[in-house]
């Protein structure tokens, strides 16, 4: 028995024109569109730039980026000014005359949250920014969202200190905030943003063969492709044979066009650096360490299996 979706498409077919395709939800539409905004490329190149000339690899960009978190730190820090500026807004609606001063507190600490906020999100925008055409135009338009909303309610936050209500200000910054955190999600759920790139790939649980111990020179770093369709790294490092995931954790940056120094490999596009060892990371951004596995060499070939979770 066909079901009606069948049924459906059967009588479209009958009709001569093509079944009808199921559409997303507008809100994603209307993300999705701005994705397809040229004229955004511009000023992001230009706050591109700006990164570039000010955040450095180090110990600053690893605290912004949450590699001590081990996951990025700019989702932890979104919930301060989303849940003072919405606290202080339900006291706007419901709290009665004397929640004034608590709203206008409320407000001045989302205002103080909302900085250390935008530089972890500028910075983990970034470090995507430069190869998905589609995450650049959309976190443009979310940082303006944002923007908006920090300036509306800085706005209130004054005319409250003035004496005036600010409340309509206060409103409309939360209107802006909204759009802001629909895009926000729509870059880590739908974009995958801050999702580590590994998550979801798997390699062989049992021993494989991988590469003829032959083709492997000393200091060298080669990337093959698994069973499973994940890519190794194969570095041979002081006589050792040593593998994990080619691609980087952290944005997906190849390892194997990386350096390889003092028994770790960079990655060439960001810079996060991992213990050949065991995958464990050294150096951020990246917040995860690199799945790692077991190599050895039967019958002249490298064989390897998964030593890690590929979910640190």
């Amino acid at each position: 028995m066909e079901s009606a979706s069948q049924v459906s498409q059967s009588e479209q077919s009958a009709n001569g024109g093509p079944p009808r395709q199921p559409e997303a939800p507008r809100l994603h539409r209307l993300a999705s569109d701005i994705g397809e905004v040229k004229a955004l490329d511009a000023p992001a190149q230009q706050v591109l730039n700006i990164l570039g000339k000010a955040v450095k690899p180090g110990r600053v960009r690893d605290a912004l980026s949450g590699t001590f978190l081990g996951h990025a730190l700019h989702p932890l820090l979104t919930d301060v000014p989303i849940g003072t500026w919405t606290s202080a807004m339900l006291l706007d609606v419901a709290g009665g005359k004397g929640s004034g001063p608590a709203a206008r507190k409320l407000i001045g600490a989302g205002i103080l949250a909302a900085l250390p906020t935008a530089a972890t999100g500028w910075l983990e925008w970034g470090d995507s920014a430069r190869k998905h055409t589609a995450t650049r135009r959309v976190g443009m338009v979310h940082a303006a969202a944002n923007v908006t909303a920090l300036s509306l309610y800085t706005a209130s936050y004054l005319a409250r200190r003035r004496g005036g209500g600010g409340r309509m200000l206060a409103i409309a910054g939360g209107g802006a905030l909204a759009v802001g955190g629909h895009l926000g999600g729509h870059l880590s759920y739908v974009h995958g943003e801050g999702v580590a790139v590994t998550t979801f790939e798997e390699g062989p649980r049992e021993w494989t063969s991988a590469l003829l111990d032959s083709e492997l020179a000393e200091g060298q770093m080669t990337a093959v492709d698994t069973v499973g369709g994940m890519q190794v790294l194969l570095v041979r490092d002081k006589g050792e044979v040593f593998a994990m995931a080619n691609r980087c954790n952290h944005r997906g940056g190849p390892l194997h066009e990386g350096e390889l120094s003092d028994g770790c490999v960079t990655c060439p596009w960001h810079g996060s650096r991992f213990d050949l060892r065991n995958g464990d990371l050294e150096r951020g951004p990246a917040a995860s360490p690199q799945p790692a596995f077991e190599t050895r060499v039967r019958n002249s070939r490298i064989e390897i299996r998964q030593a890690t979770d590929p979910t640190p």
